[in-house]
């Protein structure tokens, strides 16, 4: 079976070999590849130069792309076009302009079509605009329309430039690409030199005091640069760019910290679904981010154990007058429709139309007919029993319903303790002033069959003392006011009681004690020295001084006294 053998199985080198045979490829299965297995395609958002997306597009005649930042120091270097080796100035590359979505993908600015690696995509060379091949195929060259559908200027059909071409991809094929097959660099100088500095790849937070060594240093660099006279970013005018770049506690800011995104403070668990939804729908835009959906104000509020101020309102009724605690902390929904139904004196006029001596008494009905209601948001809402609250007193203030989660806007006050309501309505207040009204109430003559007062108590007003949502809002807007003008504070260096420390020295901007300057050097730029006066020394290169140990004197030995009765005799 094998080759120019007797061996019943094919060996492993067999396999391996350029004439192995496969029964699905054939002979020859391990041949070397076409030179299409090197194929890598740049995508249409990449620049042709440095192969990362660019953010001020332009192109050739063409069609290539680059990045007006990463071409011009090419053509500066060099002269020619670093794709087809041809000589290229800058005054022939085309301004492109491209067209995005509100998610800044780019699109057609007419059909709002994605762009995708396999879209046809054309520029118009005279006004720059970009669109799918599409449309200017149906609406101006079938059409024989010849204007911009965006600027509406007149164009040719030799003004088409063809960016990208799904049928002719080798247009896009980086190993045909002169200088990446000469081998030739994109960097420019400030990149090169980045690169071979040979602290770039230094952990300098596990160095300890070297680290600072070496912060000074780059600073003091960056300073010499700055003063150079040669240097066309010079300015004496302005300060260093390169301390002003420095965070307190003298290194460079990371690039992560800034692209940290922060989460709101209304974000909710949930994500807002678009991933899940153009995953599962071609008609939406494509999302690849889970984002946090963002609830409103009310919304964010009515989070159980959010509110844990107590609201306070006062039922104003034909017998009196009752006192009434709000407890939005468990049950946040039904303290905000009873406050809200109550500024809207939607209880003004209303009367209570079921009152059961040595029970309750309920009320809320415009209708009074105890089937009526409606809450704040025209329609039912749930049943709130997370909290401990209990029908284990008189003065119980809860929702009456028809059933699970069909709280509206009725309510009922408790007469006397009823253990067997609880988890079956939501409690969200307590009577606590006015108890000889609450007696006057369930003392009142009711008919036998419906238990209705036989004389209307009606609920002439509700007014609202506390609004604990308004106090949650008020305190938020307080702290958050508070954040920012700590944030102003530390901004500006801190207070002066943060910059004197206890023995009622100077702290400098850096954190260490020692004289005002009034500079406000931050970071390394205490190793700094500020520019002298005409009658101070002239100025030096900065260098990073060592503290001297001065070296203190020893003190003379006295003699040692010699025990015995006559000593040495030296005395005599």
């Amino acid at each position: 079976m094998g080759k120019n053998t007797d061996k019943l199985y094919i060996t492993h080198s067999e396999w391996a070999s350029e004439d192995a045979y496969s029964a699905s490829a054939g002979s020859g299965v391990n041949k070397s590849k076409s030179s299409a297995a090197s194929f890598k395609r740049l995508p249409f958002n990449f620049c042709a130069v440095s192969l990362q997306p660019f953010s001020h597009p332009v192109c050739t005649a063409d069609g290539t792309t680059f990045d007006l930042t990463n071409i011009l120091p090419w053509l500066k270097k060099h002269g020619t076009n670093p794709v087809t080796g041809l000589p290229l100035k800058s005054n022939e590359l085309i301004k492109l302009n491209f067209a995005k979505n509100d998610e800044g993908e780019y699109v057609d600015p007419v059909t709002f079509k994605v762009f995708t690696d396999n879209t046809h995509i054309v520029a118009l060379k005279n006004t720059g605009n970009v669109f799918a091949y599409d449309t200017v195929e149906r609406l101006n060259i079938k059409a024989k329309m010849w204007a911009d559908l965006v600027s509406d200027e007149e164009f040719s059909r030799k003004d088409i430039i063809t960016l990208q071409d799904p049928q002719n991809i080798e247009s896009r094929n980086l190993s045909s690409f002169k200088y990446i097959q000469e081998g030739a660099s994109t960097l420019t100088p400030e990149q090169e030199a980045e690169r071979n500095d040979p602290s770039r790849n230094l952990n300098k937070a596990a160095l300890g005091n070297a680290a600072k060594i070496l912060k000074a240093k780059e600073a003091v660099a960056a300073a010499r640069a700055q003063r150079d006279p040669s240097n066309p970013n010079h300015n004496p005018a302005l300060p260093s760019k390169s301390l002003s770049a420095l965070s307190k506690d003298g290194s460079a800011p990371s690039r992560a910290a800034h692209s940290e995104k922060s989460i709101p403070y209304n974000a909710a668990q949930h994500t807002t679904g678009k991933a899940a939804a153009s995953f599962t729908s071609t008609g939406l835009t494509p999302h690849t981010s889970a984002e946090r959906a963002l609830l409103t104000d009310e919304e964010y509020m009515l989070k159980p154990r959010r509110v844990k101020t107590k609201g306070y309102a006062r039922i104003t009724t034909s017998l009196g007058e009752l006192n009434v605690e709000l407890s939005p902390e468990f049950a946040p929904k039904a303290v905000w429709n009873f406050v809200q139904l109550a500024k809207k004196g939607y209880y003004d006029g209303i009367a209570f139309h079921r009152n059961i001596r040595n029970f309750m008494i309920q009320g809320g009905d415009p209708t009074g007919t105890g089937k009526g209601g409606q809450s704040i948001w025209g329609k039912n809402f749930v049943d709130e029993f997370d909290g401990p609250a209990s029908h284990d007193a008189r003065g119980i203030v809860a929702m009456a319903n028809k059933g699970k989660n069909t709280n509206s806007s009725q309510f009922f006050i408790l007469y006397r303790p009823a253990k067997h309501l609880d988890r079956k309505h939501t409690i969200f207040g307590k009577v606590v002033g006015g108890l000889e009204t609450l007696s006057r109430l369930e003392n009142a003559e009711v008919r036998e069959i419906d238990k209705r007062p036989v004389e209307d108590i009606v609920i002439k007003e509700v007014g609202v003392f506390v609004d604990p949502f308004e106090e949650f809002q008020k305190q938020k807007r307080e702290r958050d006011d508070q954040e920012r003008e700590k944030e102003e504070v530390k901004r500006r260096g801190g207070t002066e009681d943060d910059r004197t420390t206890w023995t009622g020295k100077r702290v400098m901007g850096g954190g260490t004690g020692g004289g005002s300057n009034g500079g406000g050097e931050v970071g390394v730029g205490k190793y700094l020295k500020a520019k002298g006066t005409a009658d101070e020394v002239p100025e030096t290169d900065e260098v990073v001084g060592e503290w001297e140990q001065e070296v203190m004197e020893e003190p003379a030995r006295k003699k040692a006294k010699l025990g015995g009765a006559f000593g040495n005799f030296n005395s005599w």
